[in-house]
């Protein structure tokens, strides 16, 4: 036997059976990045490291970013398009929504007229901040400034700088009806441990977030800035004091709490509830689900025992403080220097277009979407990803059918969830009219405030409205994905259905690894520890035996249990139980996606590509996905507030899959290695 030989040998014996098979390719362009990997690192070691490590070394992060990744490539992208969209659509008939969007965005550019209008567009909000006389006219300023800013099912920010939050969505307890949610807010900081944690790190973030607060006041023109500042800090620390914590937060169960409006004065004495309710639009509403009942009371009694003079203090600051990206320049500054760099580690803002085309595209997010989609999702890809969506909704179903652990009653319930699920794909059945809504050319900062409002009002109009399942909470040009409990639904943006989660031109175990491991994702929070909790009507209803969710409790506990001993400091573990329905859903997800793929395969081997097998093509694909750099303090506080395990140890999933110890012959004594009772199998 020659050399060659004996090399194609090892090669051919190196590999499972089915690679003797032919390398069928991929176009250029169009598969895994081979040179982002670092094969010096052992996959068994670190396969983030081992997929992502020439990538994670020749990238740098950019100025205007405290964080960059896959997304973040995508988003950019999607910026650049939109952008031109909007420049576009400058020409589209008056009265239009493309007209209006184009305007919005138009407006926000125009900083000379910014800048020339100064601190003037505030000064009705000021002035009648500044006339408050007495508690009933601040519960009825609190009322008023109340948003539909906060969607806790969803990892949306609990720390609005509102007093309150409040989300209009479905009732946990009757699906079928809107209901109004009151949640806890009124911190400038990212959450409470920011103002509760004695370490150096957050007590200097305390001391320049006060810096901050008194150079807002300084140049809003207020006087005793220093002193405001000081007692606005100390508002705040007692506010934290009595937040629910992040953990708390995000179980549901605690956050069933209807109360009837007339029980709120009894509840949650202090804060005059009729007026609060009224000035809120929600004086009609019988019922409202409070989701922080603790905060609640906490915050009404603060309203009480706190005097009237700082109250008005905190919310000028607030006032102003959310309306600085609509400021002059010196406010913008202002907000990045702290928000950006301070706490984020930023080093320079984002170009005014990029913020124009955010902006725009959270005050019209649909209008926006819908000349999206025309230009950039063609039907035959929104055909392909429904056709993926079945094959792993049909793999989920088999891993049900296939539970030795799991009586078949609760069976019949998860396999009901999954019939009954809505998957929308690309973009909403129908988008938002703006007809309603007034954009002035030249008034960033009233088009803001009056989106804004058009939004709320728009929310408080579903109130005694049945409803409906197909909504979509993003828009289509949003760069992720998401599974909305109470509706039984999913969305998958058309923005995220692009290279590299889904490429035509790719092998179908590239595609299953990228996009069919984030559809299996989504699906697979309808039965995370939180989803689980939801019926097919969406009903938060316990619908597992005590056997059954005890078992699935333990497997919960065990995965928090491995999260917990990752350390992406020395001093800051990530912290497994407030990451565990994100890594449920990770597992499930991406176990499906892999059932998917190989019951797509039609019981025929994967063919080669890029000299891989499927299983390498599948499992490669997944980790390159979460490619992601991030700047320490952005990390730091990723681990501390964000539902979400920092992407590296996402990309580490695949530890707790039998499969992929095979493809890349990982062994005992590596470092992910786990045993195989160690790894946990959910659904």
């Amino acid at each position: 036997m020659n050399l060659r030989s004996a090399l194609l040998l090892a090669c051919a014996l190196a590999l499972p059976a089915f690679a003797a098979d032919l390398d069928a390719g991929v176009a250029p362009g169009h598969g895994l990045d081979l040179v982002g990997m670092d094969k010096a690192v052992k996959p068994g070691d670190d396969f983030f490291r081992y997929a992502n490590g020439g990538w994670e070394k020749a990238t740098e992060i950019p100025a205007d970013k405290s964080r960059w990744g896959i997304f973040s490539v995508m988003a950019e992208d999607t910026l650049q398009r939109t952008r031109k969209l909007l420049e576009e659509s400058a020409s589209a008939p008056a009265g239009s929504d493309a007209k209006k969007a184009a305007d919005y965005f138009a407006s926000y550019l125009d900083e000379a007229a910014i800048e020339a209008k100064g601190l003037t567009p505030l000064k009705g909000p000021l002035a009648r901040i500044a006339a408050l006389k007495d508690k009933k006219a601040l519960a009825k300023e609190l009322g008023e400034e109340l948003r539909n800013d906060v969607d806790p099912l969803n990892n949306t920010s609990f720390a609005t700088s509102r007093l309150f939050g409040t989300w209009i969505s479905a009732n946990f307890n009757a699906p079928t009806e809107y209901v109004p949610y009151l949640l806890q807010g009124g911190l400038g900081l990212p959450d409470r441990e920011y103002y509760l944690d004695q370490s150096p790190r957050m007590a200097e973030f305390r001391a320049k977030y006060q810096e901050h607060i008194a150079a807002v006041f300084k140049l809003a023109g207020l006087e005793g800035g220093e002193e405001k500042a000081a007692r606005v800090m100390a508002l705040e620390k007692k506010i934290a004091q009595v937040h629910a914590t992040r953990e708390d937060s995000g179980e549901v169960l605690k956050a069933n709490n209807p109360w009837k409006r007339t029980e709120f004065a009894k509840k949650a004495p202090g804060l005059d509830w009729n007026t609060f309710f009224t000035a809120a639009g929600l004086g009609k509403a019988t019922t409202i689900v409070v989701w922080h009942p603790g905060a609640i009371t906490g915050l009404s009694a603060l309203v009480a025992s706190e005097p009237l003079d700082t109250w008005k203090e905190w919310a000028t600051f607030h006032t102003i403080n959310r309306a600085a990206p609509f400021l002059t320049k010196a406010f913008v500054d202002e907000r990045f220097g702290f928000y950006g760099k301070t706490l984020n580690g930023t080093p320079q803002l984002s170009d005014r277009w990029k913020r124009a085309v955010s902006n725009t595209n959270g005050a019209l997010g649909d209008a926006v979407g819908a000349l999206w989609v025309k230009r950039y999702f063609p039907p035959e890809a929104k055909a392909q990803i429904q056709a993926l969506v079945k094959s792993v909704v049909t793999a989920f179903g088999a891993r049900v059918d296939a539970l030795d652990w799991m009586a078949p009653a609760t069976k019949a319930k998860a396999k009901e969830k999954l019939a009954t699920l809505y998957v929308g794909v690309g973009y909403p059945d129908k988008f938002i009219d703006y007809k309603a809504l007034s954009i002035v050319p030249g008034d960033a900062f009233g088009n803001a405030e009056r989106a804004e409002l058009f939004d709320y009002q728009r929310d408080l109009a579903k109130l005694g409205k049945k409803v409906d399942v197909t909504e979509w909470c993003m828009t289509p040009q949003t760069v992720n994905a998401v599974n909305l409990p109470v509706q039984n639904a999913l969305n998958f943006p058309a923005a995220i259905l692009q290279p590299p989660f889904f490429d035509p031109l790719a092998t179908p175990a590239m595609n299953f690894g990228g996009i069919g491991a984030t559809i299996g994702h989504e699906i697979s929070h309808s039965f995370d520890d939180q989803g689980a909790m939801f019926d097919a009507q969406g009903k938060l209803s316990n619908w597992w035996t005590k056997e059954d969710l005890e078992h699935f409790q333990a497997s919960g506990t065990q995965l928090a249990e491995q999260y917990s001993k990752y350390k992406p400091f020395p001093d800051l573990n990530v912290n497994g139980k407030l990451t565990l329905g994100e890594n449920l859903a990770d597992l499930a997800g991406l176990s499906a996606a892999h059932e998917g793929w190989l019951a797509s395969l039609g019981g025929q081997p994967a063919p080669l590509a890029q000299g891989l097998t499927g299983e390498q093509q599948f499992f490669l694909s997944y980790a390159q996905s979460w490619r992601f750099k991030a700047r320490e303090k952005s990390l730091r506080q990723q681990v501390i507030v964000d539902g979400h395990a920092p992407e590296e140890y996402r990309a580490d999933t695949v530890r707790n899959l039998d499969a992929w110890y095979t493809a890349f012959n990982v062994k005992q004594g590596e470092k992910l290695f786990l045993a195989p009772n160690d790894r946990v199998k959910v659904w």
